[in-house]
């Protein structure tokens, strides 16, 4: 007998565990990173758990820990970390059209979840069919526990490290987001835009444009994509 069609629960959990594996592996050390940064800062462990549990944002809550050690005020940080979040309602917005038959909690369960790194995963599972959702409820809910992990543990060997640099922690979310891309290049338009969009990103790095550079990469590799796929469609069918 197939253990999948015998156990169908754990069928689920098995396939949610394989596809989050590339976010697991990034998340503890960028989380004990965030847990060693915000326990520098004066942050009790309760407090780095806390974020990790009700917050679960990881650009915000380096953000957050980074505004807290300069002596901020509340209201600042919460604007501030509100506007870095604003691009989840874009994510939400294009998942949104695959999830009319799910219930509400479903749904807030699955927005509380969503980061940039289960988007593209999600993203990713919706080329090759509707969203399962256990599966996509298990990623989210996976991906959070190894954030959580990476903070407790930063938080207790906080007091110990200073910096994260020397031992290439800081490496861990970009790499993170290469293994995701890897997993997303299934045609030669896709490898183009990658390459175009990395190959400028960095060329503007270098040029001293290093706030909004990657974000203009982005849109000019979106649509050197869309014009590509554009003028191959006619020739193609």
């Amino acid at each position: 007998m197939n253990p999948a069609k015998a156990h169908p629960a754990g069928s689920f959990l098995w396939r949610a565990a394989c596809r989050v594996a590339p976010v697991v592996l990034g998340y503890v050390p960028v989380g004990f990173a965030y847990g060693v940064l915000a326990k520098n800062a004066g942050l009790s462990t309760q407090n780095i758990l806390s974020m990790s549990v009700l917050v679960f944002a990881g650009s915000a809550q380096f953000i957050a820990v980074g505004l807290l050690a300069a002596g901020a005020s509340m209201a600042g940080i919460v604007l501030t970390t509100f506007v870095v979040n604003l691009r989840h309602l874009l994510f939400a917005a294009a998942l949104s059209p695959s999830l009319g038959t799910w219930r509400r909690r479903d749904l807030s369960l699955l927005a509380f979840e969503l980061t940039d790194e289960t988007f593209a995963l999600h993203a990713g599972a919706l080329r090759e069919g509707p969203l399962s959702r256990a599966e996509t409820l298990a990623v989210g809910v996976m991906a959070q526990a190894a954030w959580v992990l990476g903070s407790f543990l930063g938080a207790v060997a906080g007091a110990e490290i200073g910096d994260v640099r020397p031992i290439a922690l800081d490496f861990a979310l970009p790499a993170m987001f290469i293994a995701l891309l890897a997993g997303q290049v299934k045609t030669r338009t896709h490898l183009a835009v990658a390459l175009f969009s990395g190959i400028l990103s960095t060329a503007l790095a270098l040029f001293g444009v290093d706030r909004f550079g990657v974000l203009a990469a982005t849109l000019a590799g979106a649509a050197l994509g869309t014009l590509w796929r554009s003028s191959i469609r006619p020739t193609s069918s």
